[in-house]
């Protein structure tokens, strides 16, 4: 195997290349952490070898958000920075592509006062309205990925010495976006293609509503009359292909925002905001969660269903195959990116504009009529099994089954 630095250097290309697809003359803004430096100095690298004219990096610390959220005044997280709303708003006025790192510890902010976590991301969430519209309308290319910290890998490889953890995370993130293939990018065209393949199936079938059975769950999700399955590469302004997720293993659509009904059960922790909420279970009546308990973190569960009016419904439904790569890994990732590509999940908070036909052009309002949830947040949690079954329904009542002991009929 060759080496680590030059793996590392062939997943900057392949996270330039392929996810954020960098064009010629096009400014990248990249959200990073201090400790995972030496990928992002390479990013940037790549970036400005395929043509970028100017690479941004905002940095963060954990230790540093940390002390903030011990010590600073609690009116400092109910307010977000409007520098920070213009910072990234002009940056989509330019046309800009976004690099997003995943690589924070699940419990860094773990034993915080919830307050002030809930209030945080009620802040932040009003204050990147705007930006997250532009993220979930294609508006602009982005690509959310992963590098590994010794927190995270201490989480994940919890009997091993931090060393051979972090080595083994990383290991674990190059095979899930397939860097170790002779031709990675090639690999990463037909897994695009195969994902495609399964979209045009299940939008072919024009379904009314999808069924989900499982062990602590019975829901049942109607869908939005133009609703659209959509996975693996997205398409930004001037036919610009992106790959919004790597890795990813999904399909997904918008259910409709009052037609959810019954009760779902997690199957893996959802690390949210700093901490860890887990053996969950959310009862709906017509799309809004009027019931959230969890044995763990169920405070913090609260605060995220109480986020805003539009964080008590689900804005996205996703399948992903019991047996897919990262599932039958047998790694428990402790990481939404990574978790979410193993597991049937849903989102609760807002859909993508781009889940109903035509809606890349509405207007907030005019995506809410035609069924697609608004929020100021998104978050995805698991809900798969290998005991799971979906029965999709056809517009003339005829059942169809999707998905048969968590994997695809």
């Amino acid at each position: 195997m060759e080496p680590f630095e030059q793996q590392l250097a062939r997943y900057a290309e392949l996270i330039v290349k392929v996810g954020a697809n960098v064009q010629q003359g096009q400014e990248v803004f990249v959200v990073s952490q201090v400790e995972i430096a030496p990928l992002t100095r390479l990013v940037a690298a790549a970036a400005y070898k395929a043509g970028a004219s100017n690479v941004h990096v905002d940095w963060s610390d954990d230790a540093v958000s940390r002390l903030k959220y011990d010590h600073a005044d609690a009116e400092v997280f109910r307010a977000f920075p409007v520098w920070e709303t213009l910072k990234r708003d002009s940056f989509v006025e330019k046309g800009a592509c976004f690099i997003s790192f995943v690589s924070s510890g699940p419990d860094v902010l773990k034993g915080v006062d919830p307050q002030r976590i809930g209030d945080y991301q009620k802040a932040a969430g009003a204050g990147l309205a705007e930006f997250r519209r532009a993220i979930q309308s294609d508006k602009v290319a982005w690509t959310v990925a992963a590098a590994a910290s010794n927190d995270w890998a201490q989480k994940v490889f919890p009997g091993d010495e931090p060393e051979i953890a972090l080595s083994k995370l990383w290991l674990a993130i190059f095979d899930a976006v397939r860097l170790h293939a002779d031709d990675p990018v090639e690999a990463w065209r037909a897994h695009d293609r195969a994902l495609h393949g399964k979209v045009d199936w299940l939008n072919g079938l024009r379904l009314r509503k999808l069924h989900y059975k499982a062990a602590g769950t019975d829901l049942t999700v109607e869908l939005p009359e133009r609703h659209l399955w959509v996975g693996a590469s997205s398409v930004a302004p001037g036919g610009v292909d992106f790959m919004a997720n790597m890795p990813t293993e999904e399909v997904f659509t918008a259910p409709r925002r009052d037609g959810v009904n019954g009760y779902v059960s997690s199957t893996k922790p959802l690390s949210y905001a700093g901490n860890i909420i887990d053996r969950f279970k959310l009862t709906f009546v017509l799309g809004r969660i009027v019931k959230a308990e969890a044995e763990e973190g169920e405070a913090i569960l609260q605060q995220l269903v109480e986020t805003d009016e539009g964080s008590h419904y689900l804005g996205e439904m996703a399948l992903v195959p019991h047996r897919s790569p990262i599932s039958e890994s047998n790694i428990l990732f402790y990481n939404t990116l990574f978790d979410e590509n193993a597991s049937n999940h849903f989102a609760i908070g807002s859909g993508y504009a781009f889940n109903v036909e035509g809606g890349k052009t509405m207007t907030p309002e005019e995506l809410a009529a035609s069924g697609v949830n608004t929020s100021i947040t998104h978050v995805d949690f698991m809900i798969g099994s290998a005991e799971m079954d979906i029965d999709g329904y056809r517009e003339d009542g005829t059942v169809v089954p999707i998905f048969r002991g968590g994997n695809w009929a």
